[in-house]
């Protein structure tokens, strides 16, 4: 019993460190001039089968308007709890979102995928209008959303 309770400390102290190191990440994502009012945007990471794993910021701060950040919405039910804490002030057109948020190592180089879904109040509703795949290599990258944002990238 000994021997298994050491080799089961061991093994922990071994594994747990490389789970839990994260480091911080820029994110960056800068808006079209689309001529309306503030976006609402959602940032969620997905696992490599498409699974809502967990949302890093909510820009836009009445929940009312968060159903038509549909995809995001559709995931967790529209549930507040998944942002509580993480979120800030829609985003204008033409200007830029920065956050910085510490995120785990093992999310990098595994498949997974940083999703933003956008909104604007009168103007058509844009799911998923950012994909990236979470890499070092992507990392510092320009890629263009779909309709509101002209640039997203991450920096590490």
């Amino acid at each position: 019993m000994k021997t298994l309770l050491s080799t089961l400390a061991l093994t922990t102290a071994l594994t747990l460190p490389g789970l839990a190191m994260a480091r911080p990440v820029t994110l960056t994502t800068t808006l079209n001039n689309y001529g309306g009012d503030g976006a609402y945007l959602a940032l969620y990471v997905t696992d490599a089968s498409g699974a809502y794993l967990g949302s890093l910021w909510m820009a836009g701060g009445k929940s009312k308007y968060y159903e038509h950040l549909t995809d995001w919405h559709r995931a967790t039910g529209g549930d507040t709890a998944q942002i509580n804490g993480i979120s800030g002030a829609s985003v204008g057109a033409g200007r830029t979102l920065e956050i910085t948020l510490d995120l785990a190592d093992a999310l990098f180089d595994a498949g997974y995928s940083l999703h933003i879904d956008a909104a604007v109040e009168d103007m058509r509703d844009s799911p998923n209008e950012v994909a990236v795949p979470l890499t070092t290599d992507g990392a510092g990258k320009a890629v263009a959303g779909r309709r509101y944002v002209a640039s997203f990238a991450y920096d590490m």
